[in-house]
């Protein structure tokens, strides 16, 4: 089970393509909604900082937030390497 946890983006003068309107985005946000549901649909997904923010369209500290979010949720880990991979608990 996700541990619930809130996360604050800050604002900033970085161009956004987030569709999450909310300075928060908690656990059930379309956006990590979406990142899980891709970690889901491909198990052996590994992708670093920049290859997640291209991906997803979002600034470094966007980013570095919802990806800390699904970490302290239990979702991600951060590999040696600086990747971000699923849990071993969500194979």
């Amino acid at each position: 089970m996700f541990r619930p946890c809130q996360i604050n983006i800050p604002d900033s003068t970085e161009s956004r393509t987030m569709t999450t309107p909310a300075r928060y985005v908690t656990t059930t946000s379309p956006l990590l909604q979406r990142i899980r549901a891709e970690y889901l649909e491909m198990p052996g997904l590994s992708l670093t900082p920049a290859q997640a923010r291209r991906l997803w369209g979002l600034g470094a500290s966007d980013c570095a937030s919802v990806l800390q979010a699904l970490v302290a949720a239990g979702f991600l880990r951060q590999t040696d390497r600086g990747a971000y991979v699923r849990t071993s608990s969500h194979d």
